[in-house]
């Protein structure tokens, strides 16, 4: 039963993270012909291409990956109950739950993001694609932590500031919610 829990967890967590990354790189207005930016349309919009003629998008949010996402976070731990042999148990926390969980991932994927961009910076030197989208995703958090703390010794200090304000607000939610911050 736990590997088919750490599978499940795993995959909805990881489809939720697309979903959010879709939503953060239409809300960038990433370029979208980018090889990265395709893959990540392409793993999506399977399920979000007939969603968005249901539910239209909020100005530049798309409004269905949200939905999804949220929806995909709020059955995640009934249906994990469900898979540990507990029984179902739908109520409305767990929508309490589902939106946690969402914040919880979104600062997951920012979190990933900056990193990987840090190690790319190393490693590509702007020669990838995917090092493009990257900047543009991570830029607009990074440029006002660059104003106030600029580069010393040719070393930016940015995305380091930005992993420890995440892990802050990650602090922030274990003082918040206890041992329910631990479950999402």
């Amino acid at each position: 039963m736990l590997t088919l829990t750490f599978l499940v967890k795993t995959l909805v967590d990881l489809y939720v993270m697309v979903l959010l990354l879709r939503i953060w790189m239409q809300w960038a207005r990433t370029d979208f012909y980018n090889p990265f930016s395709q893959f990540v349309v392409k793993i999506t919009q399977p399920i979000v291409g007939p969603l968005r003629r249901v539910v239209p998008s909020l100005g530049p949010v798309d409004s269905a990956s949200l939905l999804l996402a949220f929806l995909l976070m709020t059955i995640k731990y009934p249906l994990l109950l469900l898979i540990q042999g507990g029984g179902i148990s739908l109520s409305p926390y767990n929508l309490l739950f589902g939106l946690l969980s969402l914040l919880k991932s979104a600062g997951y994927l920012v979190f990933w993001m900056i990193i990987i961009r840090s190690i790319m910076s190393w490693v590509s030197r702007g020669s990838s694609p995917m090092d493009y989208v990257l900047m543009q995703l991570t830029e607009p958090l990074m440029a006002p932590i660059r104003r106030i703390i600029p580069a010393m010794g040719g070393i930016d200090f940015s995305a380091m500031v930005v992993v420890l304000i995440l892990y802050m607000l990650n602090y922030l939610g274990m003082d918040l919610f206890g041992q329910l911050w631990f479950l999402l």
